[in-house]
């Protein structure tokens, strides 16, 4: 089993992954889904349904190597044909790891690889205003330009 499929087994454990084209359709429109990914002996029909999920959104699209069958049995689900990451950094992780075999997957992974690195950025931003919020901002006498005085 290579990494790229471990991915798709961590995801379902952290539940960051969205399968079925139910809960697929419902993640991408509510803007929750981070890249859509569709089997290699997908059905056109499943096909259109999945292009007119990420219709209209930023949310990319992947069809991976693995068949029905396989990408059945690495989510648990029988007969899946499609899946959506919701988390951004494990999607990175998975299409990094799908580039690495394959260069055709390299654009996707790189857009993620942004999106991710933009995410962990806000979450540390996020985290440091908070921190402020809850302690105060530590100001040192010389940037204020005042001096307190003992009333």
């Amino acid at each position: 089993m290579n990494k790229a499929q471990g991915y798709i087994g961590l995801a379902k454990k952290a539940g960051a992954i969205e399968i079925g084209e139910t809960n697929t359709g419902a993640a991408v429109r509510a803007g929750k889904g981070r890249i859509l990914i569709l089997a290699a002996d997908a059905s056109d029909n499943a096909k259109r349904r999945a292009e007119s999920f990420i219709h209209g959104t930023q949310t990319p699209m992947a069809v991976l190597p693995f068949t029905k069958a396989e990408l059945s049995q690495m989510t648990g689900v029988g007969g899946c044909s499609m899946a959506a990451f919701t988390d951004v950094g494990l999607a990175a992780a998975f299409m990094e790891e799908l580039a690495e075999n394959d260069p055709a997957y390299k654009e996707t992974a790189e857009l993620l690889a942004q999106k991710s690195a933009k995410a962990q950025l806000r979450k540390r931003e996020t985290l440091a205003h908070e921190k402020n919020r809850k302690k105060g901002k530590a100001v040192s006498p010389a940037e204020t330009d005042k001096r307190r005085r003992n009333v």
